[in-house]
Formats: structure tokens, C-alpha cells, sequence
């Protein structure tokens, strides 16, 4: 077999970012296989008629990717999977960055006045079991009663008892994955999925298959296909717009979904953490199918990011193991967080929030319309984000590398790629993470990027 070379005439400036973007495309194509070795950088430079010093910048690149990797007295190898995978998001906010990276909800001075009169309530009724206990059910059994209120607003009817109170989405679904998936097991989802299902089935040993989507979702025939083929115990879904894709699914793919998973005696968990920000959709999968559905949801998406609760709602056969695996991984949720949930669920302030939300997230979308027309991308009113895929000639490493050269931090589709499938590069770009007036200047900054010349910013050597 031929080893692949870059092509010098498809080298841009700054050059050692296109020679990257070059190596980055072959190696997520497979035609440069993991452990292959690269040439030296004096021979490629000879090869591309480059200086030796723009190769090694190149190489030092694909390093700070994650893949390649420099080994003193050997050369460099392509290391095609990362030891531990970066998020999609900034881990911190520099400064002069709009940062569009990470999916939150819109905030406003409001809700940090909301949060701090609800901590200045709870200082003065805290109940002496939510600062004592160390028992949940002590703690728990008069929060439960009032998740099950939210639930229904979220379209599913629960009893209290099949309800657990974690810390958050993230806690909920890899609790519900350490319930139905033992290690050695196969859990299948979607293509373009969870960024943290990866990882997940790395750490929990699970193996993780990623299926094909459409318009509407997981497509059942091959989830089917799957089940048949794989032996596959649980299915992981976002059916209601907080996919990358930020697809909704339609109510005859929900049955069909749950009629695959019936066939097959397969257990789904869906995480569903916008809840009932999500207007005009479909009710969740687990009203279709109680009995084998997971269903996970949490506030910090669409109230505030602080209130860092969430609901775990399990069918009668996985009460008893959720319940063991919530202790061993969590122990519980934070009581005193729950109080304030607890508080604002009931006395509606959990729904005026939302629906602020919803109010909000709408002029967003609009600047959205707005500064993208002409561009295809997929989005919903009541979504976080836009999903946007690149012309063929764009890789995101460079699209994503050219954004943040020019002040705009964006996700990669890759962040959430669960699949060796044929790819189309996208990116996840965030609505709420910002003010308007910075969200409107970063779109036009992505907006310039798709539409003109795709060389980025020169940098200073």
C-alpha cells in the first residue's frame, strides 16, 4: 500500500495550519492508520519544498490534537484516539474569546438574583435532615413527591418511588448506565450523540455502538439490525432537540424505537434535559414504554446553571439497581440543592423560568435566521445551539482553528461522533452561552468564515 502524502498544491497560509489540516483529514479517513509512522521533518520539508520549520509547527499541531505523537529518537506516530478526550467546549474562558463552545441555557442578571434569594430563603428554613442525614431515605421521600409534579409537566406520569434525585443529567444517565449495561456489554445509540458516551463506555467497560440517523432521529431498522447482530442490552436516545443534530423526534419514530426495543427486550435510557422547554413535541419515550425506559432530566439547562439537580425516573425491575449504583458512585444528591428545586417546582418559579426561556431562546434563534440566511443548518426554537455543517473543502479542525484565531470559540462535530461511518464535518455552535450582541458579532464571524476564502488569521511566528 501506497503511504499517504500531503499535497503541496492544497497548501494555504499560514501553511503549517493547512499542512495540518491535511494530515488531520487523512488520519480521521483512515489513510493514515493509527501507529503509522511520519516522515521526518527534513524529508517532508524537502517533499513540499517547505522550511523544516513550518513542518515541525505543523507536527506540533497535530500534537496539541491529539494526534500525533513525538517519541524522542523514533519520530512521530499518528496516536488516532486520544488517552482522554477533550471536551467540545472551552474548560476556561479567556479573555476577548465569544464563546459559542459550550451548551447553556441564556442567563441574565435575573437568575443570579433568583439564586441568591432562594440560598437566603433556605438559610432561614433548612430542614435539620438536609444538613444532617446521611440516609436519602430520610432526605428524600418529600422531594420525590414533588418530582413527580415536574415530571408531568416533562409528559411522563411516575410514582415517587421509581424516582431518584441525582446531581444533575450527567450523574442520571451514567448512574442508568451502570444499571442496565455490565461491563462487557453493548449499548447502542446515536451516530452523532452524547459527547460523554465515549469516555463513559471506556471507564464503565461497555462497548458503545453508534447507529445511522435521519431527519428523525435513530433510525429503527438499523437499531433493529443492531439488536439482531450485537446482542445489544440498552439503547441511549436524546429524541427532544438537545442532540448535536438538534433533532426532534416525531411520535411514529418514538413507537418505532420502542417497538425494536420491545422485539428485543432491550432497556432505553433517554436523557431528556430540556424537559418541558421543548414545546409541541411528542411525549417521552418512556410513556410509551414505561417498563423498560430510563428516563433522565435535570434543571440546569432551563433555569439556571447552579441549581445542579435532576430527576432519574426508573421502571419497577431497575428501581432496586439504580438505587445501589446511585449510593456506590454518589451516595445522594445534594440536599440543599434539592430543597431549592424542590421549592421552585413547587411555587412555579421553575416554569416562569422556563417559559423566560423559551422567550429568550426564540430572539436568539431569530439572530440566528438572521445572520446565517442562505446557510444550511439545523436548529429548533426551543434548542440551545445550531448545528452547521462545512462544505467538503472545510475540515473542522481548521473551520474550528480559523474561528478561534479570529476570536470565536465553536465545538467540532467530531466532539460527538460515535461511529467510524462516513463523516460529514459540522460544527456545534452554542445560542445562550453569551449576550446577543456578542452572540450576533460571533455568527458573523462564522457567517465570513463560510462565505469567503478559508485561510485564516496569520499568525506571528
Amino acid at each position: 500500500m501506497t503511504l499517504w502524502r500531503p499535497d503541496p498544491a492544497l497548501i494555504r497560509r499560514p501553511a503549517y495550519l493547512s499542512l495540518a489540516d491535511q494530515f488531520a483529514r487523512a488520519i480521521h479517513d483512515g489513510r493514515l492508520p493509527n501507529g503509522t509512522r511520519l516522515p521526518t521533518h527534513r524529508r517532508l520539508a524537502e517533499d513540499l519544498a517547505l522550511s523544516v520549520q513550518t513542518v515541525s509547527r505543523a507536527y506540533e499541531e497535530l500534537i496539541r490534537r491529539g494526534l500525533v505523537s513525538g517519541e524522542i529518537g523514533r519520530g512521530s506516530f499518528v496516536q488516532a484516539r486520544r488517552a482522554e478526550p477533550e471536551p467540545p467546549y472551552l474548560p476556561e474562558r479567556p479573555g476577548e474569546v465569544i464563546d459559542l463552545s459550550i451548551l447553556k441555557p441564556v442567563c441574565e442578571p435575573m437568575h443570579h438574583q433568583r439564586l441568591k434569594e432562594a440560598l437566603a430563603w433556605l438559610s432561614e428554613t433548612l430542614p435539620s435532615s438536609s444538613a444532617l442525614s446521611f440516609r436519602p431515605n430520610v432526605v428524600f421521600p418529600r422531594h420525590r413527591a414533588v418530582a413527580v409534579e415536574w415530571l408531568k409537566e416533562c409528559g411522563l406520569t411516575v410514582s415517587p418511588q421509581n424516582v431518584s434525585l441525582t446531581n444533575g443529567a450527567t450523574a442520571g444517565m451514567t448512574v442508568a448506565l451502570m444499571s442496565v449495561a455490565p461491563p462487557g456489554s453493548t449499548v447502542a445509540t446515536e451516530a452523532i450523540g452524547h459527547h460523554t458516551l465515549v469516555p463513559l463506555a471506556t471507564y464503565l467497560g461497555f462497548n458503545l455502538e453508534g447507529l445511522p440517523i435521519d431527519r428523525d432521529g435513530l433510525v429503527p431498522e438499523a437499531l433493529d439490525e443492531a439488536c439482531a447482530r450485537s446482542g445489544i442490552r440498552a439503547v441511549f436516545v436524546q429524541p427532544s432537540v438537545i442532540n448535536p443534530t438538534a433533532t426532534l423526534m416525531s411520535a411514529g419514530r418514538r413507537e418505532a424505537i420502542v417497538a425494536v426495543a420491545r422485539k428485543h427486550d432491550v432497556a432505553i435510557i433517554e436523557n431528556d434535559v430540556l424537559g418541558p422547554l421543548v414545546e409541541s413535541r411528542a411525549p417521552p419515550l418512556a410513556a410509551y414504554a414505561p417498563e423498560r425506559t430510563l428516563y433522565v432530566t435535570s434543571f440546569t439547562k432551563v433555569t439556571v446553571p447552579g441549581l445542579r439537580i435532576g430527576y432519574l425516573a426508573a421502571p419497577d425491575r431497575y428501581v432496586a439497581a439504580v438505587a445501589n449504583r446511585h449510593l456506590v458512585s454518589n451516595w445522594m444528591a445534594t440536599p440543599m440543592v434539592a430543597e431549592i428545586a424542590t421549592r421552585w417546582v413547587a411555587d412555579g418559579t421553575a416554569m416562569e423560568l422556563v417559559r423566560w426561556q423559551r422567550a429568550a431562546l426564540a430572539r436568539r434563534h431569530d439572530i440566528a435566521d438572521d445572520v446565517l440566511q442562505g446557510m444550511t443548518y439545523n436548529a429548533h426554537r426551543s434548542g440551545l445551539h445550531v448545528w452547521l455543517p462545512l462544505p467538503g473543502d472545510r475540515t473542522e479542525e481548521g473551520f474550528v482553528a480559523q474561528a478561534r484565531l479570529q476570536g470565536v470559540a465553536i465545538a467540532p462535530g467530531l466532539s460527538f461522533r460515535t461511529s467510524d461511518a462516513p463523516w460529514q464535518p459540522a460544527v456545534r455552535i452554542s445560542l445562550g452561552s453569551t449576550t446577543e450582541g456578542e452572540l450576533r458579532a460571533g455568527l458573523g464571524t462564522v457567517a465570513k468564515l463560510l462565505q469567503g476564502d478559508p485561510e485564516p488569521l496569520l499568525l506571528a511566528i
